[in-house]
């Protein structure tokens, strides 16, 4: 709500001052075209003021001769003037530049304000261009020195509030003050300038929407004295005068003090928005940066041994953010609050009732440097760190937001946000200002180091404090490697950042195309592996860009690792992923052939959607792995979010599909990260390499040899037979019973069970029962050619949910792989639907480009066809067979 004025200001009447009407003006010394209509009583900043009345003399315009102003003895520290200098080109190096009217010259004598004391002394003070005053047209770079902007600060709400809140970024009734023609034109140009959560001035940028007006406070020199008058004379400059007002105020009445907090009471019927803030809070004197619910934590349950722990939106406070005046008012509903009272006493005030309405967060601004060692070794590591106070205030390291915004394609700056814990990516180090006494922190490094989740004391002398993080598992030691197929928007030194943090080795950055908007496309060259031993890296963590190519009907399809020139289109066919009106240039077999000629590995992306072409691709054997990715955020605790799946059973029952077709397609996994609300990592792949060297064509050569396994967070292996995911198995005429052995082990997520996948069925089951490592074996009797993986249970919601799956090993029966008839009929529709879309719907290119594309599917029809003769399987052939004759 908009604040009452400060009571702290008296306004003085200028109408016996005023020489001119705003209306007549020339174009140099006319006022803003907001302030074009302002008359009567305005509140600019907290600060009272008496306009003039409309239709007469409304502005004091300093040009002939002095203005004497009448203060009729009032005592008085400063007196608060609303004023602008004419406008003027700026004059430099004897007219080489001297045609922009930019408001950069600085220091002329504008004017002398003379202050007339009751005993007859007087006190003049200069006013000078830039330090007391500037002209209303000033642009970028020209802000005063010694005088704020006529306006209210306009505080932007983050992107991602904004959607919440249904509204625009800046909203009309926001801008207080003065009103006119001109504010529609200010509410234009400041949606452009939507920074999230920054505080803009917006009338202290000249030139936003026809200039500003500016508040200056001449002190008074002897306040032992009460004022008879002030006399405003011209010097070197004319210049305007349109509102007054005194104060006895010790403080400098336009100076706020550094940012604060307060947690305040919401009563039960109180208005809240839809972010679950109080509707009426207001601050004179200073500025309302966010009024967001309070997040209250378990602290015991923080210390505790819970994967994840989140706070709960308060349904009772809020915290109140705010900079102001040491003399303003915080007014709360009916109510006002000193805001020195609010700061200074953390025991909360008592209004009303027998309970605090406002207690103060404790201020951070003790520096503390936080550093992060690898406990053997000593050497610092990347993090993912979330640090929060008593009140639950996240406090975030200098150099990230304090409000991240987890929107699609917004701050990708190295930060991550779950429900409401916030985090940032560092690299070994940070700076934080903390308050002092008890800081909650938590600090991860993948998925083999011990998290850190506890909280430390600071105190007056703390300056520095070192985190030790343990490695409890060895699984890099054994020869596995994690990666992320699927990161899009990140710059690739950021996402080698987030990789570090998270333990993931090998990072695909993947270019594309949205609409008109195209994403990393800079970032590739082809060539380059960042953070490898050749490059500028450990060889540890790599980063490769490759490409997301896309279709919406067809489907996506995963590039990786190519080398030479960029695969185009990156996108194709039309809205939503390529722009409108665009044709189907290329068919997704004919982009993997491509990726595959240059040396790069094809990736089946978030199975299984869109799955239209897949099935044709990976029969045609185009296609080295297929990609669970639909865990973007695996801690998100609503199990209904459509991102916010642990492993897809959808993903699980496509991939089985294929391998019930004898297709031996191993498992990868990628977060398909697009924001700050998608954890890089959240679900991953470890590819075991063996004695190996780390490089990224010894990745993709692991990923086809196919002992892989995904994961949101245990680590898992299985043997059939000794043999490993990837291999085959032979068993003769009338099959035999296998021996399945595996091994799970995890440093945060808890282990519900595990499960022996036999065919896409169940075959073996044990009940972890939460621990956090289990080992076993089993026999299962296997009589068909079938394929079996290890499936494990455990969920971060408390949920049953499927958390790891390895890849398969095959197994053959008298050298008969598997064919299931009901998945063969599937995949077979599957590709005539591609062909169908082709036919129909989609927009041609040429006829070369169109024959091209149905010959790709039409071959994957055949040899699927071809098979399922071979194994005697029924089906019915339809329009879009292409064995049948019909018009294309």
């Amino acid at each position: 709500m908009k604040a009452p004025s400060s009571p702290h200001f008296d306004t003085v009447d200028l109408s016996a001052a005023y020489n001119r009407r705003r209306d007549g003006l020339a174009a140099e010394l006319a006022p803003p075209s907001r302030f074009l209509g302002a008359h009567g009583a305005q509140v600019i900043r907290g600060i009272p003021f008496e306009f003039g009345a409309g239709g007469e003399d409304d502005v004091a315009v300093l040009d002939d001769g002095p203005v004497t102003i009448d203060l009729g003895g009032r005592s008085a520290t400063y007196v608060v003037f609303v004023h602008a200098v004419e406008d003027r080109p700026s004059r430099y190096q004897d007219g080489l530049a001297d045609f922009e009217v930019d408001g950069l010259d600085l220091g002329d004598h504008v004017s002398d304000y003379v202050i007339r004391y009751a005993d007859g002394t007087e006190s003049a003070t200069p006013v000078l261009r830039r330090f007391g005053i500037q002209q209303r047209s000033a642009g970028w770079g020209s802000a005063p020195f010694a005088t704020v902007s006529a306006g209210d600060e306009i505080v932007l709400p983050t992107l991602n509030e904004a959607v919440l809140l249904g509204r625009p970024l800046v909203d009309p009734e926001e801008l207080g003050g003065a009103t006119g023609p001109g504010r529609d034109d200010l509410v234009a140009e400041l949606s452009g300038y939507a920074i999230d959560g920054r505080i803009r001035s917006p009338f202290a940028r000249g030139g936003i929407a026809g200039g500003s007006l500016w508040l200056y406070a001449l002190p008074v020199p002897r306040t032992d004295q009460p004022i008879d008058s002030i006399v405003c004379a011209p010097r070197r400059e004319r210049s305007t005068i349109y509102a007054l007002t005194t104060t006895q105020l010790g403080e400098h009445p336009l100076r706020t003090s550094m940012r604060s907090k307060a947690r305040v009471a919401v009563p039960d019927g109180t208005a809240v928005d839809a972010l679950g803030a109080r509707t009426d809070i207001a601050i004179d004197l200073g500025t309302v940066i966010s009024v967001r619910p309070a997040l209250d934590y378990d602290d015991d349950a923080w210390e505790g041994a819970r994967p994840v722990v989140e706070p709960q939106r308060s349904r009772t406070s809020v915290v109140v953010e705010y900079h102001a005046h040491p003399a303003a008012r915080l007014h709360v509903g009916d109510e006002a609050f000193d805001v020195a009272d609010v700061d200074r006493l953390d025991g909360g005030l008592h209004h009303r009732s027998g309970t605090p309405t406002i207690v103060a967060v404790p201020a951070a601004h003790r520096p503390v440097t936080l550093r992060f060692v690898d406990a053997e070794s000593g050497s610092p590591i990347a993090v993912r760190l979330h640090l929060h106070g008593t009140s639950g205030e996240y406090l975030p390291p200098r150099g990230h937001h304090r409000k991240v915004n987890p929107l699609w394609g917004h701050d990708t700056a190295g930060e991550f946000v779950n429900l409401e814990n916030q985090y940032c990516y560092v690299e070994g180090e940070c700076v934080a200002d903390l308050p002092l006494g008890t800081v909650f922190i938590e600090a991860l490094h993948g998925l083999e180091h011990r998290p850190i989740r506890t909280s430390f004391e600071v105190a007056p002398s703390t300056s520095e404090l070192v985190f030790e993080h343990q490695k409890v598992l060895r699984w890099r030691e054994r020869g596995w490697v994690s990666a992320d197929t699927h990161v899009h928007f990140l710059s690739p030194h950021t996402a080698r950042l987030e990789a570090s943090a998270e333990g993931i080795n090998v990072t695909n950055l993947l270019a594309s195309q949205w609409g008109e908007m195209y994403s990393n496309v800079g970032d590739f060259d082809g060539r380059t592996t960042l953070g490898a031993h050749s490059v500028d890296g450990t060889g540890e963590h790599l980063v490769r860009v490759g490409t997301e190519n896309r279709m919406q009907v067809l489907g996506h399809i995963g590039l990786l690792g190519y080398s030479g020139p960029m695969i185009h289109p990156l996108c194709t066919g039309g809205p939503d992923e390529s722009a409108a009106g665009d044709p189907l240039e290329v068919s997704m077999a004919m982009w993997a052939k491509r990726c595959i000629d240059q040396g790069g590995l094809v990736v089946m992306p978030h199975a299984p959607f869109p799955q239209l072409e897949r099935a044709a691709d990976i029969v045609l054997g185009l296609v080295h792995a297929i990609e669970f990715g639909d865990a973007m955020n695996p801690f998100h605790p609503d199990p209904d979010h459509p991102l916010n799946l642990h492993i897809s059973p959808y993903g699980m029952a496509d991939w089985y599909r294929y391998l019930n077709l004898g297709l031996r397609v191993p498992l990868v996994g990628g977060s398909d990260k697009m924001s700050a609300g998608h954890l890089l990592g959240g679900i991953r792949c470890y590819a075991q390499l063996g004695s190996r060297p780390l490089t990224y064509d010894n990745w993709m050569d692991a990923i086809k040899e196919g002992n892989t396994f995904v994961t949101i967070g245990p680590l898992a292996r299985m043997q059939v037979e000794g043999m490993n995911p990837g291999g085959v198995v032979d068993l003769p005429v009338g099959g035999g019973a296998l021996e399945v052995e595996w091994q799970i082990e995890s440093t945060r997520l808890p282990i519900d069970g595990i499960e022996i996948v036999v065919g896409g069925h169940v075959a073996h089951a044990e009940v972890i029962d939460g621990d956090l490592s289990a080992a076993g074996s089993c026999s299962v009797d296997v009589r068909e050619p079938t394929w079996i993986a290890l499936r494990t249970r455990g969920s971060y919601r408390g949920l049953d949910e499927v958390c790891a799956h390895t890849s398969s090993v095959q197994v053959r029966v008298d050298a008969r792989t598997p064919f299931s008839a009901t998945d063969a009929v599937t995949v077979l529709e599957q590709i005539q639907g591609s062909i169908a879309y082709v036919d129909t719907i989609a927009t041609r290119p040429d006829r070369r480009r169109f024959v091209e594309i149905r010959a790709s599917l039409e071959a994957a029809y055949r040899r699927m066809h071809q098979q399922m003769h071979a194994a005697g399987v029924y089906h019915d052939h339809t329009l879009h067979d292409p064995t049948n004759p019909h018009e294309h």
